[in-house]
């Protein structure tokens, strides 16, 4: 019989016509780029979904019931949905450690009020207005100041008034809470009322994280393209960057890339950087923004997932970062300490002429070698992008055109419908596939492709084709270099 059926049995005593489907070449040109978001944060007692349970989040709102209000993951997952409203998201929620300590600011009020006016408080990026009547002593301010910022559930911080002191406390334990920034005046024209003055100070420092391991647990080999962190600490990275290292191991193929977002001084964020060396994980610096990292995370990883999946080889520079509030101008990096950044891991944002922030450069935290050498193989995020993609269409179409096939030597003499591959057979259906992928503006130089391209039966496992894939992957348009030879 010269046809491989699938389903039709070779010998047939009833009569009739017996016709089966074949789906293997139904599809052709490459597959779509996958893209579903996991989100990993703290939640709050309020919650409705338990900790470590992987819960589908379709809205805002959803993840408020699902987290609690005002908890991290109930932001994280507001911002993700500005950047990226359609694509699949998940959540795994954290308790917050036991033995943690919840951060705390104070806000030192001074008074009398002289004049009427208003106080343009900022809290996590959240505006908080406080009316001020002339005669207001301190401690009404005060009091007035923290029933404002209770007022607003969303807050990731309660308050309360003692005096003429506001004591701000982190509704989450663990380091994040050192992170709310708060803040007065923060935008031109704010200002407040004569005769008032407030002092904001760190109070007690967060500390105590939760372990990822739960929440890597509780996902098993499900695979998730993003993932998206609410907290950056050393034990929280070094766990995230051996689960993807496993995950994209040949052995288990479920590839994604992390991403996290950082508050601090230039030279805090450079020894973060520095001590990290993956290229499975991206963090951008937020210096001394407004909106907490966690939410820096969220859009991060929103604007990277969504414009990466329509094309993981395009450049990410000049993407609007929604829901995220820049530094001021006087607290922005100049552009000799975002190179400085660059060279050591962090991810940078510019502003635009609106004061909206754009990533500038989106890369890994990769930098050196096996053997410490300095290294810009993965330094951008659209390389480990890219080559997930190449692999996935190779999988593909391994999978779709070859399910069920015997495996023959070349030049074996079988009848057209038998269904047979070679080594040939694949050999051309590879350059094929990558002839596909550079008119997709993924790979070039398909002649040195081929030139380097090995396809191969096992020596000893007579069942298994070994290949060697050489693609040159594209680069990316990111600096333009000119003299000016001018004449007078």
């Amino acid at each position: 019989m010269s046809v491989s059926f699938l389903s039709i049995p070779a010998q047939l005593r009833t009569p009739g016509s017996y016709i089966e489907f074949d789906s293997s070449r139904a599809v052709s040109g490459l597959p779509p780029a996958p893209n579903k978001y996991l989100l990993i944060g703290q939640r709050l007692a309020a919650g409705t979904v338990a900790a470590l349970t992987p819960t589908r989040i379709v809205s805002a709102d959803q993840a408020v019931q699902a987290f609690g209000r005002g908890s991290m993951l109930a932001a994280m997952a507001r911002v993700l949905k500005l950047a990226d409203p359609r694509t699949e998201c998940w959540a795994v929620a954290l308790d917050d450690d036991a033995g943690g300590t919840a951060a705390t600011h104070t806000i030192t009020v001074t008074g009398p009020a002289t004049a009427a006016g208003s106080i343009a408080l900022m809290v996590a990026g959240r505006q908080v207005k406080i009316g001020v009547l002339p005669g207001d002593a301190a401690a009404t301010i005060a009091t007035a100041i923290a029933a404002a910022i209770n007022a607003d559930p969303d807050m990731p911080a309660t308050a309360a008034a003692a005096a003429a002191v506001v004591t701000l406390t982190a509704r989450h334990k663990g380091t994040a809470g050192s992170d709310i920034d708060v803040r007065h005046s923060f935008y031109q024209g704010e200002a407040l009322p004569a005769g008032v003055a407030l002092a904001v100070a760190a109070g007690v420092a967060g500390a105590g994280n939760p372990a990822l391991a739960g929440a890597i647990a509780a996902i098993g080999d499900e695979q998730y393209q993003t993932i998206v962190l609410g907290f950056a600490d050393a034990a929280t990275l070094t766990a995230i960057e051996a689960e993807l290292l496993s995950r994209w191991g040949p052995l288990r193929q479920i590839e994604g890339l992390a991403f996290a977002g950082a508050r601090g001084a230039h030279g805090a964020l450079l020894d973060l950087g520095e001590a990290r060396n993956s290229q499975l994980v991206s963090i951008i610096g937020a210096k001394a923004s407004p909106t907490p990292p966690w939410e820096w995370a969220a859009s991060y990883a929103g604007v990277v997932g969504f414009n990466g999946a329509i094309d993981p080889a395009r450049p990410f520079q000049t993407l609007t970062l929604p829901g995220v509030i820049p530094p001021a101008q006087k607290d922005r990096f100049t552009r000799i300490e975002r190179d400085l950044l660059l060279a050591d891991g962090i991810s940078t944002f510019t502003v635009d002429a609106g004061g909206a922030a754009m990533i500038e450069r989106a890369i890994t935290t990769y930098q050196v070698n096996a053997q410490g050498l300095e290294d810009i193989a993965f330094l951008d995020v659209t390389t480990p992008l890219t080559l997930a993609y190449i692999r996935l269409a190779v999988r593909s179409m391994i999978g779709l055109k070859y399910p069920r096939h015997k495996l023959a030597d070349d030049d074996t003499n079988f009848r057209p419908g038998q269904a047979i591959v070679t080594p040939r057979i694949l050999h051309a259906e590879l350059i094929a596939l990558m002839r596909q992928l550079e008119e997709a503006g993924l790979v070039e130089n398909i002649e040195q492709f081929k030139a380097d391209l090995i396809v191969e039966r096992d020596k000893t496992d007579p069942g298994r084709i070994n290949a060697l894939l050489p693609p040159n992957i594209v680069n990316q348009f990111r600096v333009f270099a000119a003299r000016i030879e001018f004449r007078l």
